[in-house]
């Protein structure tokens, strides 16, 4: 039983990292500098680094789709126009490639996540996983 509520708690966790990400990415993708989305390229190395690291601890990849789900979510949400015409994401260079660049960046950190959870999460090291 206890698996299932630490499982269920480190999941949850990875959801709301995901939220976050996305809140915080959204308002903070658009910084250039000469030109160069900075802050964009950047948000895709740290959306691939913890979709990946959350693949790998979590020894499957639901680890990667729970954090990606979260960010997707968000990210979705602040590039659709709302009725006074505002956009948190807009359609220019750095819009682009946080939107899309962080969804091909998140595929490629699932496909290199473990495909099964052969011997439990990190979270419940030293105990036997539960495997038929």
């Amino acid at each position: 039983m206890e698996q299932s509520v630490v499982g269920g708690a480190a999941y949850g966790m990875l959801f709301v990292l995901g939220l976050a990400m996305g809140v915080i990415g959204g308002f903070s993708h658009a910084w250039t500098e000469w030109e160069i989305p900075i802050a964009a390229i950047g948000w895709l190395i740290v959306l691939f680094a913890a979709c990946l690291a959350a693949g790998k601890m979590m020894r499957s990849k639901l680890g990667a789709s729970v954090l990606a789900v979260g960010w997707l979510i968000v990210s979705m949400a602040f590039s659709y126009p709302r009725a006074a015409g505002d956009l948190v994401i807009t359609g220019g260079l750095p819009g682009v490639l946080y939107l899309y660049g962080g969804a091909v960046v998140m595929v490629v950190a699932f496909l290199l996540s473990p495909s099964s959870p052969k011997s439990g999460s990190w979270l419940l090291y030293g105990q036997k996983a539960d495997i038929k």
